[in-house]
């Protein structure tokens, strides 16, 4: 995001409430080098993709109707020109016919998650006519994998419609909204005094794709790179939703900075595993130590100098209740921030290495939790043993069945990881309670949604131990020749298949 001196001298006067004067052009001087530092890092841009298009239009044509009727009109004029298109020739509607099917078998019954799971996908896609995913698809987020599919029927329906010409005719009606948001990205750089906000090897990227339900913000964090994909309505941006993965984006790198002095902080966490917060802020101190402070920031400067402090309180508090136990302390220790002159980049190791663990330890503890939180905004991408999951088999590794059930529910219901190998983790539980319904459906329902071979094996081999246990021999045949072909390659599993062929399953017990 580049900024010419003209736009700098009239944002800072908004900025300082103050006429242009000597000292204000001195400001600008010592800035100028800097905003000629943030052209040659990654920028922060507003844009549009094809591929999102492509992939959310085609999700309109298979009826994808949400928040319809308070979209952006050019979506009702979108989808009259791609359903136009779809019936023009039988080649078109046979491409439209497949790929509904397809889309309507795999729809969810909560049409956020419908929707979130094929922006995952397209952020994942290369460019038309082929959006071959960008990495193996072993490496796609869960629940991009699970709709990879609509990927290849997309690109059919792309071409015989021909969707590239509807594409041209409307991706530029969204230009007007770029100055609203480069305002609001330039305020929150000034607030943390980051005059260049660019790191380099990162990227922030705004997506507006007008075929998607406006109500909903989908934000993504994929290693390096951020994304905020959103659809208006009329000149509506959800600037707050932006704003608070921009800080992400600006404040995750600090925490991953300085390790010891947040690992220092990590008896909180115990804290908070009452609290109603998503599970990943009650694993992962550097992401609740940054959303604490996210959080923070955004309170203090919500409203003007004649907002009341009591609502500013109120947002502490609540924020408090949903588990954010550091929200209070970070927000008083920023009204000291706001009058140094140090940006946050040279302030953040002191906001980490004073905070009084015990005290905030007591704060916490005397905190009443709230029933529920607000949903995050943001999706994180964790390194593999921070997974809930990961965390999950650690715990029944360990006998905590309690625990590992918890974790695998949540990583059910967020749908961000793989549900065959939550699934089967909650078939080992049932197991090991001897609720054999319970584990036979969850093996089964492990079956129908897994990818990986080592959970479609054991699935299969678990599964004719049980009907070897209810003495339906030629069913428990079928399992173990199943094993064997989906992960026969794996020493463990390929033993206990030839053992499961040679005898019927007992219990060490009985044996």
């Amino acid at each position: 995001m580049s900024l010419s001196l003209p736009q700098l001298t009239a944002r800072l006067e908004v900025c300082l409430g103050i006429g242009l004067r000597h000292s204000i052009i001195a400001l600008m001087l010592a800035l100028l080098p800097s905003v000629c530092l943030a052209q040659n890092s990654p920028k922060v841009t507003l844009d549009t993709s094809e591929t999102l298009f492509t992939i959310l239009a085609s999700m309109n044509a298979c009826g994808y109707d949400q928040e319809l009727n308070v979209s952006d009109p050019v979506r009702k004029q979108i989808r009259g020109e791609v359903n136009r298109a779809a019936h023009d020739s039988d080649d078109a509607l046979e491409a439209s016919n497949v790929m509904c099917q397809y889309y309507h078998e795999l729809i969810r019954p909560d049409p956020a998650r419908d929707l979130a799971q094929y922006i995952s996908l397209a952020l994942y896609l290369g460019d038309p006519p082929n959006f071959l995913p960008k990495v193996k698809e072993g490496e796609l987020p869960p629940d991009a994998a699970n709709v990879v599919a609509f990927a290849r029927l997309a690109s059919t329906f792309y071409e015989r419609t021909g969707l590239h010409s509807i594409w041209q005719k409307h991706r530029e009606a969204y230009a007007r909204l770029n100055e609203p948001l480069s305002k609001t990205l330039f305020d929150t750089e000034i607030y943390l005094k980051l005059p260049s906000a660019g790191y380099l090897g990162r990227s922030f990227t705004v997506y507006l794709e007008p075929m998607g339900a406006p109500g909903q913000v989908n934000a993504r964090n994929y290693g390096n790179d951020y994304y905020v994909v959103i659809s208006p309505a009329g000149s509506e941006l959800k600037m707050d939703q932006i704003r608070h993965t921009y800080l992400h984006y600006l404040l995750d790198p600090l925490s991953l900075k300085y390790p010891a002095s947040v690992k220092r902080l990590e008896p909180l966490l115990d804290t908070v595993k009452p609290a109603p917060m998503e599970e990943a802020f009650k694993i992962d101190m550097s992401l609740l130590v940054t959303e604490c402070l996210v959080r923070a920031v955004e309170i203090r400067t919500q409203g003007n100098s004649k907002t009341p402090e009591a609502v500013r309180a109120d947002a502490v508090e609540k924020s408090m209740e949903q588990g954010f136990i550091l929200t209070r302390y970070f927000y008083d220790s920023l009204a000291q921030f706001e009058k140094d002159p140090a940006g946050i980049r040279n302030s953040y190791i002191d906001l980490l290495n004073n905070v009084d663990l015990k005290k905030e330890e007591k704060r916490a503890a005397e905190t009443h939790f709230a029933a529920d939180a607000s949903p995050e905004v943001l999706r994180f991408s964790r390194p593999k043993d921070q997974h809930l999951l990961a965390i999950a088999e650690k715990r029944l590794a360990a006998g905590d069945m309690k625990t590992a059930q918890e974790l695998a529910d949540q990583a059910l219901r967020d749908g961000h990881e793989d549900p065959g190998r939550a699934l089967f983790i909650l078939a080992q539980i049932a197991t090991a309670n001897k609720d054999i319904a319970g584990a036979t459906g969850y093996f089964q329902r492990a079956l129908q949604v897994a990818h990986e071979p080592k959970v479609i094996a054991w699935s299969h081999i678990y599964l004719g131990r049980i009907f070897d246990l209810q003495e339906q021999r030629e069913n428990a045949l079928d399992q173990y020749h199943a094993a064997l072909n989906a992960g026969g390659a794996l020493p463990e599993v390929k033993a206990a298949a030839e053992r499961g062929l040679q005898k019927p399953y007992e219990p060490a017990a009985r044996q």
